[in-house]
């Protein structure tokens, strides 16, 4: 399990490091600027939250919890661990509107990727049990 933390880790801070480096791409070829200390800052927070996405999705790996108990609890963690980070580094500034749209969007974000999952796995299902009833 600690193994497969550690590669889920790595993994995730790779993913952050390359988002951070696709968005200063896009600021160095619009001419923005920003100091080393900003850079620092958001850079260190997608590579945490790579390792957050890397290690959390080992809640739907186990077997034992229902799917709904999974995702329910894989919501509330997620929500709270983005809206901290966010927060601290100045994605969005904090206030009742702000933490209301954040919330929204993240709902609204977080159905469509779920259901989207839902529906691909629903369909390798039924595949794998077509290839298995025709294989019998």
């Amino acid at each position: 399990m600690i193994v497969e933390m550690l590669k889920r880790s790595t993994m995730g801070i790779a993913f952050g490091a390359i988002i951070t480096f696709i968005v200063l791409t896009i600021l160095k070829f619009n001419a923005w600027e920003a100091t080393v200390s900003e850079i620092w800052m958001h850079m260190g927070a997608n590579m945490l939250l790579g390792i957050y996405f890397g290690v959390i999705s080992l809640i739907f790996g186990e077997s034992g919890n229902h799917l709904l108990k999974k995702s329910i609890i894989h919501f509330v963690l997620t929500y709270g661990v983005l809206l901290i980070i966010a927060a601290v580094v100045g994605w969005f500034p904090l206030s009742g509107r702000s933490i209301l749209l954040y919330s929204l969007i993240f709902i609204l974000l977080y159905i469509l990727y779920w259901g989207g999952w839902y529906l691909y796995f629903k369909k390798q299902e039924e595949m794998l049990n077509k290839y298995l009833q025709k294989n019998k």
